[in-house]
């Protein structure tokens, strides 16, 4: 059980239900938040949160222990306004909104706001996922472990040492797991060039990527030894290998492009 103490007495607001924030309402009720402790503001509510006992879109608490903003980036301006008047105070925003910098949160909210910024990725969603959490200088170490714990909900969470940090994490993590979705795609298609049926190929894809990363999650050795573990010599693994570890055309060189690629973007999107 989580310490919601803090939330209990003064409440916390969801601004944003969708994937992502439902994903954490539903962590965070069963890890043992009262359901009226919470809520919740979308414009287009789901059924099920009808189920759950939370306020939806009704009168917010006067003096909110966490204001959690997931929304997307392109809802901010008609979400935000509404919330300024807890800024500056003891209310800490938690935002996962994707590209935007804790100093675009300050200028609504102002400087004295505490802030912290996250970034989750989709497995979240079956509580699989990993958060990076950087807080601004006005946060406290108790409201950024009150964070930690709100986000721990949907997975593990990392803190960054500076928010410089962040859109390097967004290309890895964040943007990550469409990576691991179109290797899982290209294996399959590469199985039924080979001959595969389409469904058995794409069982075969789908189920080796996944049972690979539990054992990478579970092994105590490091991922290259546990690829070398599965590498005969001369063998089927290292004729693979020798073209998907090729240092201008294989793995090494793709994915280091597609990573600064997308950090490169996170980068222009938090300039606009």
């Amino acid at each position: 059980m989580m310490d919601f103490t803090s939330i209990s007495d003064r409440g916390l607001v969801l601004l944003g239900c969708g994937k992502m924030g439902g994903a954490m309402l539903k962590g965070w009720l069963a890890k043992g938040l009262a359901p009226m402790s919470v809520s919740v503001v979308d414009p287009n509510p789901a059924p099920w949160l009808a189920d759950t006992g939370v306020s939806v879109n009704g009168a917010l608490p006067s003096d909110p222990a966490v204001i959690v903003v997931a929304v997307k980036p392109q809802m901010m301006a008609e979400a935000m306004p509404g919330q300024t008047g807890y800024g500056g105070g003891r209310t800490l925003f938690v935002s996962i909104a994707a590209g935007t910098r804790i100093a675009t949160f300050e200028k609504m909210l102002g400087e004295g706001t505490p802030i912290v910024r996250a970034m989750p990725n989709t497995p979240a969603a079956i509580g699989r996922g990993i958060t990076a959490i950087v807080g601004n200088a006005v946060a406290s170490e108790a409201q950024v472990s009150l964070a930690e714990q709100l986000l721990a909900a949907v997975g593990q969470t990392v803190r960054l040492e500076s928010e410089d940090q962040m859109d390097a994490v967004t290309a890895v993590s964040g943007s990550g797991p469409a990576y691991v979705f179109h290797l899982i795609e290209t294996l399959a298609a590469a199985g039924e060039a080979e001959g595969l049926p389409a469904e058995l190929a794409l069982e075969l894809a789908r189920t080796t990527v996944a049972g690979a990363g539990a054992l990478a999650m579970e092994a105590e050795e490091d991922p290259g030894q546990l690829r070398v573990n599965v590498t005969s010599p001369n063998g089927t693994t290292a004729a693979a290998l020798e073209v998907l570890m090729d240092e201008t055309r294989g793995f090494p060189a793709l994915l280091k492009e597609a990573v600064h690629r997308a950090a490169e973007r996170g980068r222009e999107l938090g300039r606009q």
